[in-house]
């Protein structure tokens, strides 16, 4: 589930995310961790109704488009302690 480095990116192109209405500001800090925070659910959600998590793939392109890795990498560890702020 938190493994990021064995989830390859889907063949074909990687576009851009979509503006996102409650993010207008140029400033995406707060985009990029809704985005992470939202596909850990939608993974956490899967999994428990047994299902596929693909439909949480859109938010996986889209904190990895906005987010720096270095702040993914510190996220996917404090969550793997048991320390990470975000409700998820």
């Amino acid at each position: 589930m938190l493994d990021i480095a064995s989830q390859k990116p889907p063949k074909g192109r990687w576009s851009t995310p979509p503006f996102d209405p409650r993010f207008p500001n140029q400033n995406q800090t707060r985009n990029c961790y809704q985005n992470f925070l939202d596909y850990h659910r939608c993974v956490k959600n899967m999994n428990r109704r047994g299902k596929s998590t693909q439909p949480c793939e859109y938010f996986f392109r889209v904190f990895h488009s906005l987010c720096p890795m270095s702040w993914v990498q510190r996220w996917t560890e404090q969550i793997r302690a048991g320390t990470f702020a975000g409700k998820i």
